[in-house]
């Protein structure tokens, strides 16, 4: 999710009363009539695509080597590649650039660098603070000053090298800690706030003091970042990019070149995995590589090198915390402070949201009546961190999951039932920290459901019993709920359009202004599409994103792809279907609401009181009598708002829940982990493909687990990233995955009007991961004197499991 930029327009600010009443009307989305509502009803269940485990519609493609990716596109005759000269001092005076022998080197055409740059030298995003090619300043190691263009990828990348650079060094920021001292802020800190938190720790029966640690995490998108720019007649261009969003790369590489937007034309069929990596930071690569075609009047192609990837694009947000909590002897939480310091990089980025939407995760699944919480948005001279899969959710929910496994120790209590005792309520307790009514709550029979399902009581008691007779291999166990937002939180974000045609022979094609990368969004807008328009899902095909055809799209982040997408192509098909039904009712003198789309034994079939006839026969007549078969739908998400200045309101249309059942063990004499079992229950909604639903879960999961105990990004003390290729920093294999892995889904549809009755799977499984973590203390925690809170710092690591047990272990 991930959500996007920093930017918000609350509708409740919006003055005039006639804008108001056409928002309130946008809201309501277009019901159907009660004819179509008995139509759908009557509809055999069976036909239906959606709701089914079809197979992903590039998966054949893709096993066979025969789906495209950006790098597999045939190159056009003079094609150049580029590669970056990146900066080796973290933070300096940038004092010249000599290109001479660069430019000597084999097959090099050109050095680019700032002053080539036709339109604005700053990137054009909303914070307007980060150089196209550092000018005056360097600001990290891996900043990049210029790239080179040569005739072949490996030409460019070895003449980079070559690239010197004269550079003043000047003092690094490189800590959260340092950023505090100094007050180095990319944005200012935010403070949110309710009831009396001092007040109430005062009078606590009992409080705790504690900090916590959490690392970052890179994407490690199979697909590197890659951008390949085409002049086009005019001063127009095709950029074929690995983007999660388009519109923004449309964007920014026009103002790079000073032309309009409408000049640019940006198209993504696919990634090889995005993870957010490619939510803004995929921009820099198609602007770094539109400079050098402009220049050069040819196309140019820049594919990053995997460590030279590592070097520059961002991660996920590292965060410190340092927090306050009073509880009573039940371990219900009756007061908190938390402070949570963010490190951002050299840009602001996406951090804003990012850091926002981690402090409406604070509370995770717990209702928190006093409570205060700082967040501050820490400039350091490293990588400008950016979108990750969770968004700041997952860095919200850890300290809080924390705090709870804290109080849990404190009073020899059973984590769960602290965490249970601490759930939002239904008609009481329900209201969040940032004034957002929880209306859809199903934690508490979520969570008794996974308890009963995963046996955890009785494993509870088998794993106490196992250690107590072993010495060295320790065994934790632990259960953790997800309650996730789903929108942007910035709400002007929350549209989607699409397009869809059907053509003469029955055909029908779909385009919408979402990205594929591997998560299944065109499978599920087909299945869809193919519903509203009874016919089978095979006769539907998704193509590329293509600003040329969706227009201002918004990312696909935030989990929200197919919520927003999926509904815009189904408002689209049903335009179609409309035209069509009314077409029909008027050959068999019925109403249109009579008329019904079904897909049968034989393909897609239109009845009517009168009789039956095949869909392909149908579109034929209607294009025979002029009938429009194609249609564009729009969708905005409805009921939600959001103040920026006080980060209270409405911000999700609805929360996604689950709950994640762990068991793990640790050898307390090397500090190495393995996870044993993992029991999930996640809520998905009528899930629209139960398949790709449950891939997602398992996925994110394993995604979540290897930021919490395996992926650490190390700098050393130059501010030089050292873990930055496969050979240092290690994700989940699958000899990390557990034998015992079972995923259920909870089987209830969304309580909001939502696409298919379906929710939101894209981000929220991650965060059943801290189920890992929480287990990895727990197991610790069996050689810790009792009452004392388990120190461990994220990710888990060997060395970080191991220093926490030799700074606990009990005397022997």
């Amino acid at each position: 999710m991930t959500a996007a930029k920093d930017i918000s327009l609350s509708r409740d600010a919006v003055a005039d009363p006639d804008v108001r009443e056409a928002n309130a009307r946008a809201d309501k989305a277009p019901a159907a009539d009660p004819a179509e509502k008995a139509s759908l009803a009557r509809k055999p269940a069976h036909t239906q695509a959606a709701g089914r485990s079809t197979a992903h519609e590039s998966a054949r493609a893709q096993v066979a080597g025969a789906a495209t990716y950006v790098d597999d596109i045939p190159e056009v005759r003079g094609t150049l590649h580029a590669a970056p000269i990146l900066s080796t001092v973290a933070h300096g005076k940038l004092l010249g650039v000599d290109i001479t022998a660069a430019l000597a080197m084999p097959g090099v055409r050109d050095v680019i660098l700032a002053r080539d740059i036709p339109g604005d030298a700053v990137l054009g995003n909303f914070s307007h603070d980060e150089p196209v090619f550092a000018q005056d300043t360097v600001q990290h190691i891996g900043q990049v000053i210029g790239v080179v263009v040569a005739d072949t990828v490996m030409q460019a990348r070895a003449a980079a090298r070559k690239v010197v650079c004269k550079i003043e060094p000047l003092p690094a920021v490189l800590t959260v800690q340092d950023a505090l001292k100094a007050q180095s802020y990319v944005l200012p800190p935010v403070f949110v706030k309710r009831g009396d938190a001092a007040a109430a720790l005062k009078k606590a029966a009992h409080t705790l003091h504690g900090t916590l640690e959490v690392g970052g995490q890179e994407h490690f998108y199979l697909e590197g970042q890659v951008a390949y720019v085409v002049p086009q007649e005019q001063q127009q261009w095709l950029v074929y990019s690995s983007t999660q969003h388009p519109g923004e790369i449309q964007h920014w590489v026009s103002h790079a070149l000073g032309i309009a937007n409408h000049a640019v034309r940006v198209e993504c069929r696919r990634m090889g995995g995005g993870f957010g990596g490619k939510e803004t930071q995929s921009g820099q690569m198609a602007v770094w590589a539109a400079i050098a075609a402009h220049k050069l009047k040819c196309a140019v192609k820049l594919r990053m090198d995997r460590d030279d990837d590592f070097m520059v694009t961002g991660k996920r947000h590292p965060f410190a915390y340092e927090y306050d909590v009073g509880f009573d002897n039940t371990g219900l939480l009756t007061g908190l402070k938390i402070t949570m310091a963010v490190n951002c990089g050299f840009s602001a980025d996406l951090s804003g949201p990012v850091a926002d939407r981690a402090v409406f995760h604070a509370d995770n699944a717990y209702f928190l009546e006093d409570v205060e919480i700082a967040s501050y948005r820490c400039k350091t001279n490293m990588q400008s961190n950016t979108a990750f899969r969770g968004f700041g959710g997952p860095q919200g929910m850890i300290v809080i999951e924390a705090i709870m496994g804290d109080i849990a120790r404190t009073l020899g209590l059973d984590a769960l039932d602290v965490r249970k005792r601490n759930l939002y309520g239904i008609g009481e307790r329900d209201v969040t920290h940032y004034q957002m009514k929880v209306e859809d709550n199903i934690l508490d029979p979520l969570l008794s459901k996974l308890e009963r399902t995963a046996q955890y009581r009785s494993r509870r008691e088998a794993i106490s019993a196992w250690n107590e007779g072993s010495p060295v291999i320790k065994r934790g166990i632990a259960l953790t709920p997800v309650k996730f937002g789903i929108s942007f939180t910035a709400t002007l974000f929350n549209q989607a359009g699409a397009l869809v045609h059907v053509y003469t022979d029955g055909s029908v094609q779909v385009n919408h202004g979402g990205t594929e990368m591997g998560q299944g969004l065109n499978t599920k807008v087909a299945q869809i599409v193919a519903d509203e328009l009874g016919v089978p899902f095979a006769q539907v095909l998704a193509t590329a994103s293509d600003t040329s055809k969706v227009p201002n799209a918004s990312a696909t982040a935030a989990s929200a792809g197919t919520d927003l997408n999926a509904r815009a192509a189904q408002y689209a098909a049903r335009n179609v279907r409309d035209n069509l039904a009314q077409f029909v009712a008027g050959l068999d003198r019925c109403g249109a609401g009579a008329v019904r789309f079904v897909c049968g034994d034989n393909g897609g079939e239109v009845i009517t009181p009168e009789g039956t006839r095949p869909f392909t026969e149908v579109v034929k007549l209607a294009y025979a009598n002029r009938i429009q078969l194609w249609s564009d739908g729009f969708y905005r998400t409805p009921k939600i708002h959001y103040d920026k200045t006080t980060l209270t309101g409405r911000p999700f249309y609805y929360f996604a829940y689950g709950a994640a059942c762990t068991e793990v063990a640790i050898d307390t004499l090397t500090g190495e982990s393995r996870v044993l079992k993992v029991d999930i229950l996640h809520d998905v909604g009528t899930s629209i493909n139960p398949a790709i639903d449950i891939g997602q879960i398992e996925g994110g999961f394993i995604q979540g687990m290897g930021w919490l105990t395996t992926e650490q990004l190390v700098w050393n003390d130059k501010g030089l990233l050292t873990t930055h290729a496969p050979s240092t920093y290690k994700i989940p294999a699958t000899g990390d995955v557990p034998e015992h892995f079972k995923v259920d889904l909870w089987p209830e549809p969304n309580r909001e009007d939502n696409v298919f009755g379906s929710k939101a799977v894209g981000e929220p499984p991650l965060m059943l991961a801290i189920s890992v973590y929480e287990a990895m203390r727990d197991a610790v925690g069996s050689v810790v004197p009792p009452g004392e809170c388990v120190v461990l710092e994220a990710p888990a690591t060997a060395e970080h499991v191991l220093r926490s047990v030799g700074s606990h272990s009990l005397p022997t």
